[in-house]
């Protein structure tokens, strides 16, 4: 296993920059997710690693060796892609050792480490099948294990699972965590899927725009997002977010005003270059708006109206309009709120409902999307 690190690396198409700048250090062994948005920069810079796309500026080391200019073949790496890529005439054992044939290893090793790649991956009783009479899991796994026998230095993934349906992506994600822990590689991962990321990950890289947004354990993105687009990217449903104005700013914190709520004040706030005006934002997760009394609450509450309710067993999600609260979750700008009840409920589209939340479990924006308000721990 090796560790692999981008020193500044930059890739320009024409009319279009398409990585900024990246800067980033991946451990020997570690399990490295890449996400953001359709477009952001994360399956180029995994080709960038792979030798496919060339770099216009910058450097690629692989345990210390400098790769920028060596071949993909050249580099130590294994890379498995969204199509399985397999060879309809050839069995299992053929296409999990076609890369071995071509490099003209020995038969007798090639023999080895096809079976040795067939009972990692549960597959010594489809060796001699061929892809068609296999389900789709078994077809991805073949693909991997054509990667295992190679023994390459770095796995890389490019969104190996996005032609799964739900429950055979939910089986590959175990197979795969259980995979990396059983051969201690180095695996860096790319996917749109933000519960790949956080169930996977010893690390997630949150990418938009072709920069980094933030690097970290995905509970720490998750509690501790580093701006706006961190935290509403990670979380489902998605973190409600609404426009609010500065009030004050003074030494028991920022306070802050938000039509339909009463005035907020957020203690211990980086509050460097905010005044009186100035346009901020509130965050609150779903899971951390409840349903109050009305004549008791005793935190920050407004009433909405429900619009749709997801039961979805142990859970249920509630989609709320809550206007004159201007909540830029949607593109109308209206109050549409999601509210997530870790249980099954009774309510009804069109109930009227009074909805609060602790200060302490919202987080505070400043104008330039950065988040002001104190690390949140971790449980």
């Amino acid at each position: 296993m090796s560790s692999v690190e981008l020193r500044k690396v930059d890739k320009h198409y024409v009319g279009y920059h398409a990585l900024q700048v990246i800067d980033l250090k991946i451990e020997k062994g570690e399990f490295v997710v890449m996400v953001g948005p359709s477009g952001c920069g994360k399956s180029t810079l995994l080709r960038t690693i792979a030798g496919i796309e060339t770099i216009s500026s910058g450097q690629i080391l692989i345990n210390g060796r400098d790769v920028t200019r060596e071949e993909p073949g050249d580099r130590g790496i294994a890379m498995v892609f969204q199509s399985y890529a397999l060879y309809p005439h050839m069995t299992v054992a053929e296409n999990m050792g076609f890369g071995l044939r071509m490099a003209n290893r020995p038969k007798a090793e090639i023999d080895a480490a096809v079976r040795r790649a067939a009972q990692i991956l549960r597959l010594e009783e489809q060796l001699t099948k061929r892809p068609k009479q296999l389900s789709g899991g078994q077809r991805q796994r073949v693909a991997i294990g054509r990667a295992i026998t190679r023994s390459p230095e770095v796995f890389l993934f490019d969104e190996p699972l996005s032609n799964l349906d739900a429950a055979l992506r939910t089986q590959m994600r175990v197979e795969l965590s259980s995979l990396h822990a059983q051969l201690g590689s180095t695996m860096i991962y790319v996917t749109h899927d933000q519960v790949e990321a956080m169930t996977m990950a010893d690390r997630i890289v949150v990418l938009n725009k072709g920069r980094i947004e933030q690097v970290g354990s995905p509970l720490e993105l998750y509690a501790n997002p580093a701006n706006i687009f961190v935290a509403g990217f990670l979380g489902a449903p998605r973190m409600n977010f609404i426009e609010a104005t500065v009030a004050a700013v003074d030494a028991s914190g920022v306070s802050v005003m938000a039509a339909g709520l009463p005035t907020l004040t957020f203690g211990g706030v980086e509050a460097s270059g905010l005044s009186a005006g100035d346009a901020v934002t509130v965050g609150i997760r779903p899971e951390n708006l409840r349903v109050v009394d009305k004549t008791g609450a005793d935190m920050p509450a407004f009433p909405g109206q429900v619009r749709l309710v997801e039961q979805l067993g142990r859970e249920t999600i509630l989609y709320l309009d809550a206007s004159p609260l201007q909540a830029t979750n949607s593109d109308s700008g209206t109050g549409n709120f999601t509210l997530q009840l870790n249980k099954v409920s009774t309510l009804r589209t069109g109930a009227v409902l009074e909805v609060g939340f602790e200060i302490g479990e919202a987080y505070l924006f400043g104008p330039d999307g950065r988040t002001l308000t104190p690390r949140k721990g971790i449980a």
